[in-house]
């Protein structure tokens, strides 16, 4: 019998992640969806063949439950759900900053439960996942959860203690290279270039950086160097970012970004 997934919450990247499954294999006859609209329901069945249902019935009817609420709203749906969800059914939480242990708290006792931080290049199928069990969650969750996962891009297991510092370079990382293409984008129109002709040089310069970084092994370090050389242009420009603290800044960026994620996870259990 096929095992029955049910996402709660479908926002874009729930609607990415069901997408990604259905192309990976899974029957849409097996996927539920809940949506606060009514209107956003219809839209998902009509878009992909899923079946809406409610809250309560994917509670009661679904192996598989990805709660992808925003983490404010956690606790109320928990409240809602605690009483329909039997203690073998897998929950896996997409909400920043809360700990595997409030769902544990609040669920039947045993409830396996797995936290997945991924972030919205999913929506390209080139998302990273970032995965870790709580205290009752199997091997076997686990790689259930990195199979629909895996549909939509690249996951990582981590410890959860490491999860904070996993959402603020990745879960919020795609926000960073967008803030700097559009810093980059400004610089090359004061330079004299059109807005598109820059935006294309810079978007195709990160595409084929990042391709490097991730097909050659050669350390970030090394690549850099490789394009730096004796008094040129790249190593002024160096100079002028370490002038202006970029490297500092954005550690310190990275930091207020964990900070927030512990501070989403106090909130929730308040």
């Amino acid at each position: 019998m096929a095992q029955k997934v049910a996402v709660l919450g479908t926002g874009k990247i729930g609607e990415a992640l069901l997408s990604g499954m259905i192309r990976g294999g899974w029957a849409p006859a097996d996927l539920l969806v809940t949506a606060r609209r009514q209107e956003r329901a219809d839209e998902l069945r009509a878009r992909h063949g899923v079946t809406p249902v409610t809250n309560l019935e994917a509670a009661k009817t679904a192996d598989t439950l990805i709660l992808t609420v925003k983490p404010q709203d956690m606790a109320a749906l928990l409240v809602e759900l605690a009483p329909h969800v039997p203690a073998d059914r897998l929950v896996i939480s997409g909400a920043a900053g809360i700990p595997t242990s409030f769902y544990e708290e609040r669920l039947a006792v045993g409830t396996p439960v797995v936290r997945v931080m991924t972030n919205t290049p999913a929506l390209v199928d080139e998302a990273m996942s970032v995965i870790s069990a709580g205290s009752h969650a199997t091997p076997e969750h686990v790689a259930h959860a990195e199979e629909i996962f895996g549909s939509v891009g690249k996951t990582l297991r981590v410890p959860e203690s490491q999860q904070d510092a996993c959402t603020a370079l990745s879960g919020s990382g795609p926000a960073y290279f967008f803030y700097l293409v559009e810093a980059m984008t400004d610089a090359g129109i004061l330079l004299g270039l059109p807005r598109d002709k820059a935006h294309d040089l810079i978007v195709q310069s990160a595409i084929g950086a990042a391709t490097m970084l991730r097909d050659s092994g050669e350390h970030p370090v090394r690549l850099r160097e490789n394009v730096t050389s004796p008094a040129g242009t790249t190593i002024n420009a160096i100079r002028e970012l370490e002038n202006h603290g970029v490297r500092a800044a954005l550690i310190a960026a990275l930091e207020a970004a964990r900070d927030r994620s512990r501070e989403l996870a106090s909130g929730a259990k308040d």
